[in-house]
């Protein structure tokens, strides 16, 4: 991890997603009954995010969506999950013209933090830089053909970095805080205003969106932070404990340069649990706190 503050202080990272490519003459139509954001106001070339959600409103994917050309889109997703979107796109692709399937032929970096980036790469070869949505942070992830020799003249950092910045923001992963038992608001307002609309027409998933929204966000588990005092072993899945209650579990924990190497956490946990509380995982105590935490 270089420089005092990680990948915060600015500079690239490694990145792995894995890529959906859907494509034909109804692939619009298609997508936008199934995805939670509005796709009409995408032209060519632009992005956004959306939840893609089980018929009963739960998550089964937090995708970013670029329309590549007029009935393209490509869909990446962390690392891991492609299949989990093609298999859920296909279920319901009943006589629809389009295809789906895993585009394995594209590479990512993570750009993040103040500073001018410059690009270098040939001309011929295309490269995407596609809006992040982290809370406090500027950036962008270059999106480009594997194997194309793409090259950025600021700071380089390891993966490990790019994962501290993440959870100092407050930003979910698949598979952590991020799960098919997820309500999407759970993982924040901010998310639900970048992946949501509230005005395009019906799409799967949508009522317990809505329903949620209406009700002010309350949710049962929303993601909260844990500050330690401390550096402190805390890992995915450790039990949470309130007056000898458990109230939820650690989805993410990483030692923060910017909070003096101590380690934070994100946490799902009861609503009941207040910011401000102090909890116990294991032996050690930390702090509720809001998110994202600088």
């Amino acid at each position: 991890m270089t420089g005092p503050l990680g990948l915060r202080s600015g500079g690239w990272a490694p990145l792995v997603r894995d890529v959906v490519r859907v494509e034909g003459p109804e692939a619009f139509t298609y997508l936008q009954g199934q995805l939670s954001q509005d796709l009409t106001t995408l032209e060519v070339g632009d992005t956004s995010w959306s939840l893609l959600l089980q018929p009963q409103g739960k998550v089964d994917a937090w995708v970013r969506v670029t329309r590549v050309a007029e009935a393209t889109f490509v869909l990446d997703v962390d690392a891991g999950f492609g299949e989990a979107v093609v298999a859920r796109l296909t279920r319901f692709k009943l006589r629809t013209k389009a295809t789906i399937a895993l585009d394995p032929g594209w590479s990512f970096l993570a750009v993040r933090g103040p500073g001018d980036v410059h690009l270098a790469h040939p001309s011929e070869i295309e490269v995407l830089a596609l809006p992040i949505w982290w809370p406090g942070i500027v950036g962008y992830d270059l999106l480009f053909p594997a194997g194309a020799p793409v090259t950025v003249d600021c700071v380089e950092h390891d993966h490990e970095a790019l994962e501290v910045l993440r959870v100092e923001c407050g930003v979910p992963a698949m598979g952590a805080e991020l799960t098919e038992a997820t309500i999407p608001a759970e993982a924040g307002q901010w998310l639900i205003d970048a992946s949501v609309s509230f005005a395009k027409g019906c799409y799967t998933g949508q009522e317990l969106v809505a329903r949620i929204d209406s009700r002010g966000g309350n949710v049962p588990k929303p993601i909260r932070g844990l500050r330690f005092a401390d550096a402190t072993a805390v890992v995915a899945g450790d039990v949470v404990i309130v007056d000898g209650d458990e109230v939820g579990h650690v989805t993410s924990a990483v030692h923060s340069p910017s909070i003096g190497g101590a380690t934070i956490a994100l946490a799902a946990l009861a609503r009941k649990v207040a910011v401000g509380a102090v909890v116990a995982v294991g032996p050690v105590s930390a702090d509720v706190v809001d998110l994202p935490f600088a």
